[in-house]
């Protein structure tokens, strides 16, 4: 498994600056870009190639704090960490009503999908647009915990760094963390998915 942290020369830790990390990717991939390695040779194209791919990856990799933690956790453990667990008590009211959203969502793309009338169509469009502002606070709400998640990490990250090696309640926390973006991301997409369904 590839060191996404050694690729960027950054110690492993929780927390990284995504400017920070968004100029090095460009100073490390610029002289193995496309566009700058035209007069090369098949070999050194390929190679090129094979070194813009890992950097981009791991550029995506650890400026999401999400994967960046289960990337962190991998390399610290040696195992991925459990993608199933169950809800958190604290997240499950959350769970339900983005679960209700993307209901209503679906029931919305059918019935758009079966209309043909014009004028059912511009009805059906305001429903939408009504679903949208509904969802707007909820939307809201997963922002401002991903915001607390990442500020919570940036707080773990000094504690991280003086921690030496014995790390175990911390990476007990990180994986919390992790489990905690990721529900986040999933739930943030599933209504940015149906958002843009119904937008079309």
């Amino acid at each position: 498994m590839t060191d996404y942290f050694a690729l960027f020369s950054e110690p492993r830790r929780p927390w990284l600056d995504a400017a920070a990390l968004q100029q090095k990717f460009i100073a490390l991939s610029t002289p193995c870009h496309p566009d700058k390695i035209h007069g090369a040779t098949d070999a050194e194209k390929a190679v090129a190639a094979q070194k813009f791919a890992e950097l981009n990856a791991a550029c995506h990799c650890l400026a999401d704090p999400g994967s960046r933690l289960r990337h962190l956790l991998e390399l610290e453990t040696g195992v991925k960490p459990k993608e199933v667990q169950p809800i958190p008590p604290h997240l499950a009211d959350l769970f339900t009503e983005t679960a209700a959203a993307c209901r209503e969502a679906d029931r919305l793309l059918t019935e758009k999908n079966r209309i043909t009338s014009p004028l059912l169509r511009v009805r059906q469009f305001e429903q939408a647009q009504e679903w949208m502002e509904r969802v707007r606070p909820l939307q809201t709400r997963l922002a401002r915990l991903h915001e607390k998640g990442a500020d919570e990490l940036k707080s773990l990250d000094a504690a991280w760094q003086n921690a030496g090696a014995d790390r175990a309640e911390l990476l007990l926390r990180l994986e919390e963390l992790y489990r905690l973006f990721s529900y986040l991301s999933r739930w943030n997409r599933q209504i940015q998915e149906r958002i843009v369904q119904l937008s079309l």
